[in-house]
Formats: C-alpha cells, sequence, structure tokens
C-alpha cells in the first residue's frame, strides 16, 4: 500500500496516528502543516492507493484525490451535524449534549463524501472550548485506530448509516459568532462568550465603528 498522509505539525495526536499507521509495514508519505502553507512538493507529486487527511491544514484539490486508487479518507473533528469551519464553537453556542469525530471519504467539496464510521461522546454543562477539543482530539484518535485496524484486517472501509445533516458552516458564518451588540440579551451574550472565547480569540463589539474586545469576568 502506498499511502499518503496529511496533517497537522506539532501535534501529538497527529504524530501517534503516523507511528500507528507505520506499524502496519505501508509506503507512507507523510506531510505536515500549518495553516496558510502550500501544500508540500511530496503531495503534489504523489501517485498512490491511499490518501488520509488527519487535521490536515490543506484543502485536499481533486486532481490529487483521483491519484488515490483504493481512496481518499479524512477525519472530522465534528460529528456530521457540524461540518465546515468552527464546528467546536457552534456546538458549544447552541448548548448541545453530544459532540463527536467523524470518518468519511473526500469528494472535491469539503465534508460532503460517504461517512465511513462516527464516534460520539457527551458534552458536559461546564465544557468550554479547550475542554471539548482536547476531548475530540482524543476522540478522532481513537476512531482513527478503530478505522484503520478495520480496513488493515478486512481491506475495506466500514460503512455507517450517518449523513451529513446540512451544508458545511463557512467563514462567514463563523466570523459572525464573533460579534455582540447591546441590543443582545445576557443569554445570547453569554452562549457567544462560551462558544468563542480561547486565547486570544475572543469576542468583539463594534462601537462607533470601532471593535472593543469583550472578556468575561
Amino acid at each position: 500500500m502506498k499511502v499518503l498522509f496529511l496533517s497537522k505539525k506539532h501535534d501529538v495526536h497527529s504524530e501517534k496516528a503516523l507511528t500507528h499507521l507505520n506499524q502496519f509495514g505501508w509506503e507512507v508519505v507523510s506531510c505536515f502543516g500549518v495553516w496558510g502553507e502550500k501544500l508540500p512538493p511530496d503531495a503534489q507529486t504523489w501517485d498512490g492507493d491511499l490518501i488520509i487527511s488527519y487535521l490536515s491544514r490543506w484543502v485536499v484539490p481533486e486532481s490529487l484525490l483521483v491519484k488515490a486508487k483504493v481512496g481518499a479518507i479524512n477525519f472530522h473533528p465534528a460529528p456530521p451535524e457540524y461540518p465546515g469551519i468552527g464546528c467546536i464553537n457552534f456546538a458549544l453556542y447552541n448548548n448541545e449534549g453530544t459532540f463527536g469525530a467523524t470518518c468519511h471519504h473526500m469528494l472535491g467539496k469539503v465534508d460532503t463524501g460517504k461517512i465511513i464510521k462516527v464516534k460520539r461522546f457527551p458534552v458536559y454543562e461546564k465544557d468550554n472550548i479547550q475542554s471539548l477539543l482536547e476531548r475530540t482530539y482524543d476522540y478522532q484518535l481513537s476512531l482513527f485506530y478503530d478505522v484503520m485496524d478495520q480496513f488493515y484486517t478486512d481491506k475495506a472501509f466500514p460503512e455507517s448509516q450517518d449523513e451529513w445533516s446540512r451544508e458545511a458552516y463557512t467563514r462567514k458564518e463563523f466570523n459572525e459568532l464573533f460579534k455582540i451588540s447591546l441590543e443582545m440579551d445576557e443569554e445570547e451574550t453569554n452562549k457567544r462568550i462560551r462558544a468563542i472565547s480561547f486565547n486570544e480569540f475572543q469576542p468583539w463589539i463594534e462601537f462607533h465603528g470601532k471593535k472593543f474586545y469583550y472578556k468575561s469576568e
């Protein structure tokens, strides 16, 4: 098996996934990146059997997807109810009781391919972005082990009955979540604070054409 593994630089879960993959004895080309980087030459010229996108910082072009003779799969850090970006943010905003991770086949359009397997877990009352993100990454790694071990044994991927339930969340929708206005009630304001506040990322109020970042106590 010739495999292309696309993942996130300086991430312990990504390193563990690659280590596990290498145990299979396959010929693996791995590329780790950060947001904004161009797809590496090793990926652009790759030709083989399977592409695995695991927390990848690149949208895989269709010209590369068609080179994978067996298939191209992605591990998405959210359940099928939350395709696209900002998934954890929107789940916290919507006060979801469960979250999860999804493995699916890749198509040219992001987060639309047939779903292979979903792993779900509870969201707790005191969860914030950091706690939910960390648990999502743990469950996603467990999902990776499950899917790849079954593929190694059966030479085929599982087939899930789950389906994507909406169009992918967009950058515009995500950016809108940051905005707080003076007209919003306390409940709406608190929902946005919970959904957005994380390190340097904070909701903001626009007043007289200027942005004022809102920090909760």
